[in-house]
């Protein structure tokens, strides 16, 4: 339980400003009847370790599809995180919910290349104005992961599920056309986020990652092309302020982490 422990602390440990967390599954397409079974991984650029599964670390976990939800309940320690029998045929949505990470920052240029890279450079002169340090703030930040499995014949549709944000499929990788692109909608509270900034990672068979920058419409939805035989990631990033302004007293930024992952069929 100690190195299970010290596994999974790690990922509080990394700079958020500089990794994603995602579900990575080992099959995203799965028979009827057959295992769902998926990492947690926390890296760049579409790659990263696989971590252990601590219940202190998680806000919730569960199997989804709109007909059915399955509470994913693993045991302290457990690799791959999610090991279970499918619930059901069709589009299944796996999600988790992390609780929040603290990190502290020791330079301000740290925290400077973050919000640049996640289109919230804004918030520079924002902590200038609030009176904050240069060094010796902290961020706390929340993670929420969704992957989406086909199971037998894979039919059915991503929901919202209510995550504070989250990433929707508008089409079904495993069973739409995706002639003209992939879409997704990206939802903050519920309300859809428009002029969004979206990062999309294709991982090609051998590896490779291509990684492009996308933004939601007014109505926020991006659109993306996507490859037979790839798998991608799609992530998306909140920055907001807290109410405190006394670093002695707590985190001063919260930012929020959306991903979605999936692969789209040869």
């Amino acid at each position: 339980m100690r190195l299970a422990s010290l596994a999974f602390c790690l990922i509080a440990a990394l700079p958020a400003q500089a990794h994603e967390f995602w579900i990575s599954p080992d099959a995203y397409e799965v028979p009827v009847g057959g295992t769902l079974s998926a990492e947690f991984r926390v890296g760049q650029e579409f790659k990263g370790a696989g971590y252990v599964f601590v219940p202190g670390r998680s806000e919730q976990f569960f199997v989804a599809s709109p007909e059915v939800k399955t509470e994913v309940t693993p045991r302290v320690g457990d690799r791959p995180a999610l090991n279970i029998p499918a619930p059901a045929e069709g589009l299944m949505i796996a999600v988790h919910e992390t609780t929040d990470f603290t990190l502290t920052y020791r330079d301000i240029e740290v925290f400077k290349r973050f919000i640049t890279h996640k289109d919230w450079a804004f918030l520079e002169e924002v902590h200038r104005e609030r009176g904050l340090p240069d060094a010796g703030f902290k961020e706390a930040y929340r993670r929420y992961a969704k992957a989406l499995f086909a199971v037998g014949n894979g039919e059915g549709k991503d929901v919202e599920v209510g995550l504070d944000l989250e990433i929707v499929a508008v089409l079904n990788p495993y069973t739409d056309n995706l002639g003209g692109g992939m879409l997704v909608d990206v939802y903050h509270y519920g309300a859809k986020r428009g002029n969004a900034q979206v990062e999309v990672f294709d991982k090609a068979p051998d590896g490779s990652v291509e990684v492009i920058q996308l933004k939601t419409t007014r109505g926020g939805r991006a659109r993306f092309d996507v490859t037979p035989g790839h798998e991608y990631l799609v992530d998306s990033v909140v920055v907001q302020t807290t109410n405190n302004d006394d670093v002695e007293a707590g985190p001063v930024w919260r930012s929020l982490w959306a991903s979605l992952t999936f692969r789209v069929p040869e």
